[in-house]
């Protein structure tokens, strides 16, 4: 849907995203969290972690007018989840309180800027709606295409995402 509401379009893109996503964490088997692609890459675990706790610091987006990466007192992810059961829970609950701070907002607030800071050091300053978009579901969906990838060569089938996958037909 459509609509020339900045709020509710990014809502509706979110809940798309969310439910998603959601279906590929699904998949993700802990008993293999070590698995590490390539020396590089994240291990499976850390990468599945990292795509949940994003949504803490897409809020962010919608409820603060910056972060700085260097502040000792800034809101921090608990421990790492260490079951599917305890990924998915945080994922429901950071979801849901995305989702509320999104529906509390409005577009006025939407087009306030948003800083990304290390110390002095200016990272991103752009519109809070952007910031979330770009910073928050483009930065998602990247992880979260590089998570489909790991199940990929763990053998587990990959959820159509955006239409079918070579393990489940879908529609376009």
């Amino acid at each position: 849907m459509h609509t020339s509401s900045i709020q509710q379009n990014i809502l509706a893109e979110l809940d798309h995203e969310l439910a998603t996503t959601r279906q590929v964490l699904e998949r993700v088997p802990y008993d293999r969290a070590d698995f590490q692609p390539h020396p590089k890459s994240m291990k499976l675990g850390q990468l599945a972690t990292h795509i949940v706790n994003l949504l803490a610091f897409k809020t962010l987006f919608v409820t603060a007018d910056g972060r700085d990466f260097l502040d000792p007192n800034a809101p921090r992810p608990g421990p790492s989840p260490t079951s599917s059961e305890e990924l998915l829970a945080r994922f429901d609950q950071y979801a849901a309180t995305l989702r509320a701070a999104l529906r509390a907002s409005d577009d006025e607030k939407l087009t306030q800027n948003f800083q990304l800071t290390r110390g002095e050091q200016v990272l991103m300053e752009r519109p809070k709606a952007a910031a979330l978009r770009i910073m928050g579901l483009n930065h998602s969906i990247h992880h979260r295409g590089q998570l489909t990838v790991y199940l990929r060569l763990l053998d587990i089938p990959v959820p159509g995402i955006y239409g079918g996958s070579a393990d489940e037909p879908g529609e376009f």
